[in-house]
């Protein structure tokens, strides 16, 4: 019997940018051209002001942790154990992710370390964000 695989995301117009940019190596995040505000998810209009004027751009790519679980249940595309993560990017908006590249455990997943992005590869088309220990990991 096959292994299930870890279900893979489906980009809407309003979220195209976002992937595109995942493909292409980049994080990239909204900031409202109205009053400044950088967000994530991707929506069509700032969370702050409602401003319908949004711009895209790259992000730098580091975050630090701001909190996690260590899952040690296995699930679709997942065996454990994993970590599953809140990190809060250098531009100032909070994502849900993984954190890759280094051991699952609370002596190695410092709150406040400072981590890079990198890419998953789960189609040709999607290539999802997540995270490792900045210079590359253990």
């Amino acid at each position: 019997m096959d292994r299930p695989t870890r279900m893979v995301p489906r980009p809407t117009p309003d979220t195209q940018h976002y992937w595109d940019g995942a493909r292409a190596g980049e994080l990239r995040l909204q900031r409202c051209d109205a009053c400044g505000h950088v967000y994530f998810p991707p929506r069509p209009f700032c969370p702050a002001c409602a401003g319908r004027e949004v711009s895209v751009f790259a992000a730098s790519g580091r975050a630090t942790l701001a909190s996690y679980v260590i899952n040690h249940r296995p699930a679709p595309g997942f065996d454990g154990p994993y970590a599953i993560a809140l990190v809060d990017l250098e531009e100032g908006p909070r994502m849900m992710t993984n954190i890759v590249d280094c051991e699952q455990t609370p002596e190695a997943l410092q709150l406040d370390m400072a981590l890079e992005v990198t890419f998953l590869e789960l189609t040709d088309e999607i290539h999802l964000p997540v995270f490792r220990p900045a210079g590359g990991g253990a």
